[in-house]
């Protein structure tokens, strides 16, 4: 479910297995998939839904931090948290996430996987992590070596035990060994999507592989055909009168090569450049005609009709998108942003929000495993500690959705309109409980903290009054 190749120990040797992907995909193996999704990142319409759902997933600020970590939740002590709190900040610093951060977010999205080295003292690992580095997913994979027996009694073959660890190579694919790096040695988070096997990890992007090739195969086609339709076709109609076959044949091929024109499109470059090389049929039509015909005579054939029209391109683009979960309307730039009630919101950009908060609860486990083993290291925990009590622990991201400001505005309205509705009602038909749970929505813990802080604010009252004269 992590995406590891497998190493079985036997007697005989090991040996490494490669997951190869049979739907007409090229990538032997994850190496080349990533550096898939790396060029089809590249491509201008994919870059920029890529960078809509990263700059609404990562938004920075000059006062505040991208993210941070909250705690109220956790059943632990004050000086505790102050600890948890001051080395979540060393790895936000580590990594330099201010500056960082749309960068990394943005590698783990099209990577599918995100590594980094957690480097330490070992003459004193209670010190902690000393230093976060980046390693390219490219040149690291994760391996897990299996080692089985048979039960004595059933003769069935059973798992005995299972060692994970990582391999990194300077140059994937080669013969020679990487170096093994310990699994506590390495942070190392993914997508959490798997292919129809379930036996290799995806990216995010993977499910738009096709929309971006048939979006590059369309545009490049379209280019050509304009080029090729745009232009009038000369016939010309060669009189070679009553000359043998082959004397008539190098007659036209001279004529050809004094009027002849050819124009090439490089679809990698998309640069028009004028060959004249190669005989070509495309641009012009040569025909002779023996004698008894007419004489020589140039003629010309239309243009194309329908150059204008590009909604096939426009399909696939929107294709594109749909299959990266943006809305449609950002597609168009044009379109003009709209500030209004929350009743206004489109139900793409609800989505589209409700997809970026699942982006960032994965993201999240970068955090949280680096911050696990930096606790341990330095004895602020226990293992046990941190698993009894670790999904209780989360992150909040800066906001910058100005939908979602609108749709929390427009809640809290909506629930102080009925509050002042329901008020007069309080206390013969409803109880406090009762609105606090059902008109405002708060739960026990809510309900506890508002009550504390009401008797708190109730009992300073009179002595601010007999301080004033």
């Amino acid at each position: 479910d992590d995406g590891a190749g497998y190493v079985t120990a036997t007697s005989a040797g090991s040996h490494y297995g490669h997951y190869i992907n049979m739907d007409g995909d090229d990538s032997k193996d994850n190496a080349q998939l990533i550096l898939k999704y790396r060029g089809s990142a590249a491509q201008p319409e994919a870059d920029a839904a890529i960078e809509d759902i990263v700059n609404e997933a990562i938004s920075s600020s000059e006062l505040k931090p991208t993210l941070s970590l909250n705690l109220d939740n956790v059943p632990v002590s004050a000086s505790v948290k102050k600890t948890m709190l001051e080395e979540f900040e060393k790895i936000y610093n580590m990594l330099n996430f201010k500056e960082l951060g749309h960068d990394i977010f943005k590698r783990w999205y099209i990577d599918g996987r995100l590594y980094h080295h957690l480097v330490i003292d070992e003459n004193n690992p209670s010190a902690g992590i000393q230093e976060i580095r980046y390693i390219d997913t490219v040149k690291i994979r994760k391996v897990k070596q299996v080692k089985k027996k048979k039960d004595p009694v059933t003769g069935a073959t059973v798992v005995d035990k299972v060692d994970e660890f990582f391999i990194y190579q300077e140059k994937p694919g080669a013969q020679a060994s990487g170096v093994k790096l310990t699994a506590d040695s390495i942070s190392y988070i993914t997508s959490g999507l798997l292919d129809e096997h379930r036996k290799k990890i995806v990216s995010f992007l993977h499910k738009a592989l096709k929309p971006i090739t048939q979006l590059r195969m369309m545009e490049d086609s379209l280019v050509i055909y304009r080029l090729a339709r745009a232009p009038e076709r000369r016939m010309f109609y060669i009189d070679v009168g009553n000359l043998p076959r082959g004397k008539a044949e190098q007659y036209m091929k001279d004529i050809m090569a004094k009027y002849r024109n050819k124009l090439v499109y490089d679809a990698k470059t998309g640069e028009i450049r004028d060959d004249r090389k190669h005989m070509s049929m495309l641009e012009d039509f040569w025909l002779p005609r023996r004698e008894g015909g007419r004489g020589t005579e140039v003629t010309s054939l239309p243009g194309g009709d329908n150059l204008g029209q590009i909604d096939d391109v426009i399909y696939f683009q929107k294709r594109l998108y749909r299959s990266l979960n943006v809305p449609m309307n950002r597609l168009e730039q044009e379109q003009q942003f709209s500030l209004g009630r929350a009743t206004e919101i489109s139900r793409d950009e609800l989505k589209f929000q409700k997809f970026i908060d699942r982006l960032r609860n994965r993201f999240s486990y970068l955090f949280y495993e680096i911050l696990r083993k930096q606790l341990i290291l330095k004895n602020v925990i226990t293992e046990e500690d941190w698993n009894s009590w670790k999904a209780k622990v989360t992150v909040d991201y800066l906001r910058d959705n100005h939908f979602s400001e609108l749709k929390e505005a427009e809640l809290l309205r909506e629930k102080i309109q009925s509050l002042d509705q329901i008020s007069q009602y309080v206390g013969e038909y409803f109880s406090k409980e009762w609105v606090q749970k059902n008109v405002l929505m708060f739960d026990d813990q809510e309900i506890d903290n508002m009550n504390r802080e009401i008797a708190a604010a109730q009992a300073q009252e009179p002595e601010d009054d007999q301080g004033v004269v």
